[in-house]
Order: structure tokens, then sequence, then C-alpha cells
């Protein structure tokens, strides 16, 4: 068999502290781990991670571990040395040997080398019924002699934020820029609890996200638009969702589903006499005729002018508001006064 390099697999000097060595499991664990990282070469890495954290991370094995001497290079040939070739996994003292098994796919156990070395203190004893735990991940004996997962702690990384969408925004049918800012867990924080620079010790990095979003058809005042993937995420490289809630914001029309309401200005002699009007729409500029005697607040409704929906268009709905220049003249108001005289 050969000889396994544990510090190399771990990017560690053999003088490692228990915090380095932490520190470096979590970080290659979250790398190579096979719910993360879908790569061929991931599953046999993150198994001699994990190996290589169960002998570095337990002060025993690593003392075990450390007598074979610094001399041996990885990939060498090895052989047991005097006292430790009774110890297996097959039975004796060695107990039953077990699998990693992740979601039903099996990676293999502990490797020929493991085996040679740390056999007579994986069974038999307490930590054989109790089972072993790989930094995060425990592995307890089950009768089907079979590993299982535990999952890291659930924690809801989901976003919530408002998306300000105006009518045009919804007769364009492109995709609207979206601009937040992102609550992420730092990464960089020394695993002593020393200051972090990264974070300012806070543990939490903001950092502005900009994305494109294509609204549905049917999107209404209220509804929430989930966009997945785009929100926190956490140590173990999961990803919640980033929730749209709707909420129109025009300062042109007022919008009802498909059906637009646009304000239309007039003079008190147009209300009276009535007139023609143009007016700007998102289907373009188009000339209304407002009848005589028309009140404030009276509307007009526009068909096929409105936003688009199945089928079609809804309608434009153009409301009067009369309203009084602020250029008038001294003639037009003693014409006003004539007027109110009579």
């Amino acid at each position: 068999m050969e000889y396994k390099d544990y510090y190399e697999i771990l990017g560690l000097k053999r003088d490692a502290t228990e915090a380095e060595i932490k520190s470096a499991y979590r970080k290659l664990a979250r790398k190579f781990h096979p719910d993360v990282n879908k790569t061929k070469e991931a599953e046999s890495k993150f198994k001699d991670i994990n190996e290589a954290y169960e002998v570095l991370g337990d002060k025993q094995k690593r003392q075990r571990y450390d007598s074979l001497g610094a001399n041996w290079q990885g990939g060498q040939s090895y052989t047991p040395p005097p006292g430790f070739e009774q110890f297996g996994f097959g039975g004796g003292q060695g107990g039953n040997y077990q699998s990693f098994n992740f979601n039903g796919q099996d990676l293999g156990g502990f490797s020929d080398f493991f085996s040679s070395l740390f056999g007579d203190m994986m069974g038999g004893g307490a930590r054989g019924a109790q089972g072993m735990n790989f930094g995060g991940f425990d592995f307890g004996q089950q009768q089907t002699h079979s590993r299982r997962r535990q999952e890291p702690p659930s924690e809801n990384l989901d976003v919530t934020k408002t998306l300000n969408i105006t009518a045009k925004d919804l007769f364009d049918k492109k995709p609207v820029t979206v601009k937040y800012n992102n609550m992420e867990r730092c990464t960089q924080c020394p695993p002593n609890g020393g200051y972090c620079s990264n974070c300012g010790g806070t543990g939490i990095k903001t950092e502005p996200k900009t994305i494109k979003v294509k609204l549905p058809p049917d999107v209404t005042e209220g509804k929430k638009v989930r966009i997945k993937g785009e929100g926190q995420t956490d140590a173990y490289g999961r990803k919640g969702d980033l929730y749209l809630v709707i909420h129109f914001k025009d300062s042109e029309y007022e919008i009802d589903g498909y059906d637009l309401t646009k304000e239309i200005e007039i003079t008190p002699p147009e209300a009276v006499l009535g007139t023609k009007k143009e007016i700007e729409t998102l289907h373009g500029k188009i000339t209304i005729k407002i009848p005589p005697k028309t009140s404030s607040g009276q509307t007009l409704r526009l068909k096929e002018l409105g936003l688009p929906k199945k089928g079609g268009y809804g309608n434009l709905n153009a409301k009067i508001k009369i309203v009084i220049p602020k250029d008038i003249s001294e003639k037009q108001i003693e014409l006003y006064k004539k007027i109110s005289e009579l």
C-alpha cells in the first residue's frame, strides 16, 4: 500500500496547530463537498480530506501517525510497522467497517493505509458504538452498516425585496434591472476569532448586486417573483432565493391589471366648448376628441391602448382634469366676470 501524507492533503505543515487544521479542513470540505462540487475528482478528494482530518484532528491518532516519522513521502510503498499488522476492520478488534454514503452514492470507506494504522481504534469500544464525527459530518452506526449523512443546520437564506416598476416596464416586456445589497457571511474571518478586515469584525459582508429579471406577463401588485439562487449563501455553499415583491410606482399612469388611467389637463373654455388634444401613450402619440360640457373627473375610455394581455391589450382611461392657466390675462379675467354675471 502507499503512504498517505495527511498534512499535504490538507495543505499544512507538520507543526500545524489545531486551529489551523480545523480551518484548512472546513475550507477544503466546502470546496469539494459532493453537493457543491460536481467534478469527478471531487468525491475522491472529499474522502481524502475527511480521512486526513479524522487523523490530524484527533490527538491520539495524530500522535500515532506522527510516530511513523517525517521521512515518509506520499506515494511511497508502505508496510505497517511492528505491532500494527493485526489491526483491521474485518473482525476481531476492528469491529464493523462502514462506508461513506451521500444521497445513496457510495463513496467508499477509509483507505488501507488508514485501516492498517487505526483499525483497532474504530470499533468495539465506546467510540465504535457512538459513531464518528468528521468536522460536522456525523456518521453513526446503523443496522444497515452504512454511513448516514447529517445535514448541516437549516437556515433561512431567502431574501425579500420590493421591486418598483412602471407601466413602461410591463409594456416593453424587456428584462428589468434590479440592484440590491445582499448580506453574505464573511468567508475570510480568522478561525481564532481575531479581527477581520474584510467584514470589520461583524461576520457579515454587504455586497452590491445587479441582476436582470424578466417579469412574468401576469404580474400584479403585491405578487412575489422568485429568482432562484440569488439569495444569501451559507458556509456550506447552499444558496437561498431572491423574492421580489411587485409594487407599481408610476408618475404618469395608474395601473389596474391591464388597464391604465392617465390624467388629461384641459382649460375651462375647452371643457365647455370641447376640444381636440394630443396625448402620449405607451403605443405612441394619438389625438383624442374631448366633447363639449366635459366635467373634471370624467373619463374617456380608449380601447386597446393599455398593457399587453393574452389576445390583445387593456384599455387606457383618459381622466379629465380642468385647470386654470397660471398666465391668465386681465382681459380674460374680465370675460370670466361677464360670464359669471350671466
